[in-house]
């Protein structure tokens, strides 16, 4: 899968390693240099950092979902069933003391 960008993104992204070159190699770069070193880095550096990111997001939502059974189930049919709250005291009404 090709990274694509948008033509704000790239535009930006030309600035910002002419910049970078003036800056930290003390050269300046034209428009053409900066292109070619961004083709580069999105063919050659770009899919290690994809995939790096997708494995992120895989390990994030796995570590999520995991345990998804138990952080939202809910007891079904569960009205009937006798509990401590509804239980009648021997020899009164639930709730009430026995008598």
């Amino acid at each position: 899968m090709a990274i694509t960008l948008t033509d704000e993104a790239k535009k930006q992204l030309l600035a910002s390693i002419k910049r970078y070159a003036a800056e930290n190699l003390e050269q300046d770069i034209g428009e053409l240099k900066a292109g070619l070193l961004l083709d580069y880095v999105l063919r050659e550096i770009g899919p290690t950092v994809y995939n790096q990111a997708i494995s992120d997001a895989q390990k994030y939502f796995h570590e999520k979902t995991a345990d998804l059974d138990g952080a939202c189930y809910q007891t079904e049919f569960s009205y009937w069933r006798p509990s401590p709250a509804r239980r009648p005291e021997k020899g009164g009404i639930a709730g009430q003391p026995g008598t």
